[in-house]
Order: C-alpha cells, then structure tokens, then sequence
C-alpha cells in the first residue's frame, strides 16, 4: 500500500464501508481521550502542533487523492485533525468529547458558509480546509456554551 493512502485513510479507518468519516473521527476521538492530560495543559501548543501537522497532512492527501479520486471518502486524515481543532482550548471531559463528537460530524455533514465553499480548494487543501473549519465552528460553539453553563462540562 502507499503511503499517503496508509496515513490518509489512517491506517485503513477510511475503507469502513458505511460512514469512514464518523469512523476516521471517532478514531480521533478514542486517540483523544487516551493521551495524556498534561499534553492538552498549554492550548497554544497544541494549536501549534495541530497546525504543523494539519499542513504536512494537505501534501499527504494531495498525494493519496491521485489514486484515490478528488476528495474520496476513503481520504478521512481529515476528520482526524479536524476534531483536534475541536477540542482545542476546550477542558477535557467525557461531556466534552461527546458533544464534540456529534457536533464535529453535524458542521462537516451540513457544510454551512465557508465550509462548503473551503471544500472547493484544489488537492488536499479544500479536503482539510473544510474539516478544520467544521472545527473551529464546533470549538466556538462549545466554547460558548462552556461560558454560559460551566457546570455543565464537569
């Protein structure tokens, strides 16, 4: 197997035959919630690490799309760091898992403005572009609703 096809597809997540998107982010998800807490304690660098490695991961997918077709379901590296954009600033609790889970999957199915127009971006930038962007939608939504009932997160 190729290489950008083994990491794009996470290792194999996006060839599930129903729904490989909700399978690459709740591989997301599961990795989430198993690392260490401590690595989530400076937000900034977690932005920074999701940034980097969200920028390596465009050439990745631009590589894999040439076998696998233009923003193929199979491609779902994507989703992958789309829900670490989710999370970030963002205490790390079950509830908040969950909720960034379903709320993830609601902004990158319904693609509402500029999702849907991120997508059209040439090779692996409009296939990650719209993902990150489902992210921030879901961190901003969390973000205030974490403001607004702070008990409702522990």
């Amino acid at each position: 197997m190729n290489i950008s096809i083994f990491f794009s597809t996470l290792f194999g997540v996006g060839y599930f035959p129903k729904a490989p998107g909700t399978a690459g982010t709740l591989l997301a998800a599961a990795v989430y919630f198993l690392l260490p807490d401590r690595w989530f304690g400076n937000g900034f660098y977690v932005l920074g690490c999701v940034l980097f490695l969200s920028l390596i991961s465009v050439f990745v997918i631009s590589k894999a799309e040439k076998r696998l077709g233009h923003d193929s379901k199979k491609i779902v590296l994507d989703e992958f760091f789309g829900f670490f954009f989710a999370v970030i600033f963002l205490p790390k609790t079950l509830f908040v898992i969950i909720m960034v889970f379903f709320l993830f999957r609601f902004f990158d199915i319904l693609k509402p403005v500029p999702v849907n127009i991120l997508q059209n971006l040439p090779g692996g930038w409009g296939v990650m572009a719209d993902d990150v962007m489902a992210g921030i939608y879901t961190n901003i939504f969390l973000q205030v609703l974490v403001r607004i009932f702070p008990n409702l997160i522990r």
